[in-house]
């Protein structure tokens, strides 16, 4: 199997097996999970011939070579990780097609809409959740955006900017450079992941507070429908009904598929500072989090890591939590609100690690961040289940849906790979919530993996929904999450979104099975 098709990187950057002899004593010493033999990635399966009936005018726009099919039948999840290694892809698209004008797109969903053919958008292939994958969707095909791509317009006195739908995060952050201005959104999926991708999936960046999710920064959002062009007026606010673009916001690209959005952006901060803190356990830092967002500071990084997670990305060795703190500004100096978090947190109960080093215990943590898609192809190949889960909750209800959650799958992980860890930290936080983020470590069976994550993942699921928490906070649905949203959401917001399917996409086309029903 080609690194083209499961890789995270580039060529380059596929693992070799000094690396991973050098990784396997580590990994068996700081996650407790034993290693095996380093997996062989097998060839491609052949895969069927792609459909013959596209229209002259679309055969420009279309591939059918097997390993770019392969690579649009994937996302980035665990499952198709394994999926992928072992070459049995299941369902790949037919064709992908690759429109460089919005006419494109109005052409491919007119040709898609008459003839029944179910087209899934796809911009830079990140999901974790099934998004992107063709399940039971025969003859799709995988409508990639990445040639409707740039930037179009800054306006410098509203601040904001046109980006085209098909750019990637460092495209969009190159472009913006010259104007002095930035995005500040910087998910984990950043280098692979594009602005369509972003709005159509709710994505949230790295950045704790503040303006982090992609809904804080949109403006305006531009998309073609089965019937009809679909634009929302650039304002910067509005009580004029339900929003357009919340509409869109989160529709995964079921009702309509993102070409442009005007995004408020901003100058590149002049002024940071950065601490870590250790805590005696995760729920006194927790605590402290609570405290200091309530208190009206709102650090722009606040990543709360439990003492197993710290300990296995270096952060901390100590058996503490660690609390990773980051305050910035455009202009002003961050020292006054610096200090109130450091003395807030002293009186919460937490010690002061370090504040500002180089080569510090944070910088190890956001290393780790950044890496992480990366170690975890590493890992999967010695035989580790290594997945993560995310949900968001109130404070009230916090301490009880991160140790419930934490049992149920610890009892799961027990039950179906005769062990395994669960660790969790905050990425998220507000002043009513948080959002817990869980990473699950376990050994695998080969030729079993699918289906041990599959059961432990309905754990977490019932575990999450039954103690008040989000299927999701900032993942979206796909199709890994439907059966949960489904129990989530209010019946009637359902039948309202099912005939809002309908009425946009009347021949059911676009991503067929994702938060709607097909």
């Amino acid at each position: 199997m080609t690194y083209a098709v499961w890789g995270w990187g580039g060529a380059d950057e596929e693992p070799t097996a000094a690396t991973l002899a050098d990784l396997a004593p580590f990994v068996a010493d700081t996650t407790g999970i034993p290693v095996q033999e380093p997996f062989r990635p097998r060839p491609l399966q052949e895969l069927p011939p792609g459909r013959r009936d596209l229209p002259p005018s679309l055969h420009a726009l279309a591939s059918d070579d097997p390993v770019d099919r392969a690579r649009h039948g994937i996302g980035r999840s665990y499952r198709d990780l394994i999926r992928a290694i072992r070459g049995e892809l299941g369902s790949v698209p037919d064709l992908v097609l690759r429109p460089r004008t919005e006419q494109d797109v109005v052409d491919v969903l007119d040709w898609a809409g008459t003839s029944g053919v179910p087209v899934v958008p796809f911009g830079g292939g990140t999901s974790v959740v099934g998004g992107v994958e063709p399940v039971g969707l025969e003859g799709a095909v995988s409508l990639d955006l990445q040639r409707l791509a740039g930037l179009v317009e800054v306006d410098p006195t509203s601040r904001a900017v046109r980006l085209r739908a098909g750019t990637l995060g460092p495209a969009a952050e190159q472009a913006l450079r010259p104007h002095g201005l930035t995005l500040r959104f910087y998910p984990q999926s950043f280098e692979r992941s594009s602005i369509g991708g972003w709005v159509a999936t709710r994505a949230a960046g790295h950045f704790s507070t503040g303006p982090t999710h992609i809904d804080d920064l949109v403006e305006s959002v531009r998309a073609v429908t089965p019937t009809g062009l679909w634009e929302s007026r650039r304002l910067p606010a509005s009580g004029a009904g339900p929003s357009p673009d919340r509409v869109l916001l989160g529709s995964e690209g079921t009702l309509g598929v993102i070409t442009e959005a005007w995004l408020r952006a901003q100058p590149r901060p002049a002024a940071r500072w950065s601490a870590t803190l250790g805590a005696p356990d995760f729920l006194t830092g927790a605590e402290a989090v609570r405290l200091l967002l309530q208190s009206g500071l709102a650090p722009a990084t606040c990543r709360l890591v439990d003492p197993g997670e710290s300990a296995l990305t270096g952060t901390l060795a100590t058996g503490e939590a660690a609390l990773v703190l980051g305050f910035e500004s455009l202009s002003a100096p961050v020292e006054v609100d610096a200090a109130a978090a450091l003395t807030l947190c002293q009186d919460a109960g937490l010690r002061v690690v370090e504040t500002g080093s180089r080569g510090s215990s944070g910088d190890a943590w956001r290393s780790t961040f950044v890496r992480a898609p990366y170690l975890r192809e590493q890992l999967v190949l010695l035989g580790v289940l290594v997945e993560t889960f995310e949900t968001s909750v109130t404070w009230d209800r916090l301490p009880g849906l991160v140790t419930q959650v934490t049992a149920a799958v610890t009892d799961a992980l027990l039950r179906v790979c005769g062990g395994g860890r669960v660790t969790c930290r905050l990425t998220h936080v507000y002043t009513d919530g948080a959002a817990p983020y869980f990473t699950v470590f376990a050994p695998s069976r080969r030729g079993s993996e699918v289906a041990q994550w599959d059961e432990v993942k309905v754990a977490a699921g019932e575990a999450i929904l039954a103690t008040g928490g989000s299927i999701t906070h900032h993942h979206a649905v796909g199709r890994d999450h439907r059966a949960g949203y489904d129990r989530q959401r209010p019946e009637p917001f359902a039948r309202a979104l099912a005939a809002m399917k309908r009425e946009l996409d009347p021949s059911g086309v676009l991503n067929p099975g994702v938060l709607i029903g097909p």
